[in-house]
């Protein structure tokens, strides 16, 4: 089974994903663990590219395609090959990122977003994704990083974000949002309750 994390910046989504970890070993359940971009060493290389606040001239097609790019390489080395051999992959974003980040906040299109994609996921998508639903506003996060995708504008994140929310009633139920707890254990229980329910772990 393949599960899939999404949320705007500074939403505690990593913090979610340790916890789920800390909970699935803790329990002697076994998953492979994937970041987007990233976890193939072609991907890892493409995320330093578009990634560098230096690539103040990357056009936003570029964007998309290295995204795609990186996506291609891990699906084909590493997500379905693990779903193959029966196991359970859990990865930090997936293809809804690129819709809601280049489709929505880029003014892309989230339809030609996932024309881009549809050959790079080559029908590998989520059985399920959670999306911590937090708005840019009520981050967590108080400053920015180096990345160049964080160094964007409210605005930027507000069309991201409301790109997430028109995904989630497209999604006919694969995307479910998860309203956080300031206690990130309480958000951490709803997670597992929801991967419990759809029969994804124990």
């Amino acid at each position: 089974m393949f599960v899939s994390f999404e949320g705007c910046e500074g939403v505690g989504k990593s913090t979610q994903l340790r916890l789920l970890r800390e909970y699935l070993e803790r329990t002697g359940q076994e998953a492979v663990y994937v970041r987007e971009p990233g976890s193939t060493e072609i991907s890892e290389q493409i995320r330093k590219v578009i990634l560098d606040p230096a690539n103040t001239q990357m056009t936003d097609m570029t964007e998309a395609m290295l995204y795609a790019a990186s996506r291609a390489q891990l699906v084909r080395e590493v997500i379905k090959p693990a779903l193959s051999a029966g196991k359970l992959v859990i990865c930090d974003r997936f293809v809804d990122s690129s819709v809601a980040y280049q489709g929505y906040g880029r003014n892309m299109g989230a339809d030609v977003i996932k024309h881009i994609n549809a050959p790079a996921v080559d029908g590998c998508m989520p059985d399920l994704t959670v999306f911590i639903d937090l708005s840019p506003e009520n981050s967590w996060r108080k400053y920015r990083t180096e990345d160049r995708l964080e160094q964007e504008s409210v605005e930027f994140f507000d069309k991201v974000y409301n790109g997430f929310l028109c995904e989630i009633d497209a999604s006919n139920g694969r995307i479910v949002p998860i309203k956080p707890d300031f206690d990130k254990n309480v958000t951490s229980q709803k997670i597992i309750s929801l991967m419990r329910e759809r029969g994804l772990i124990k």
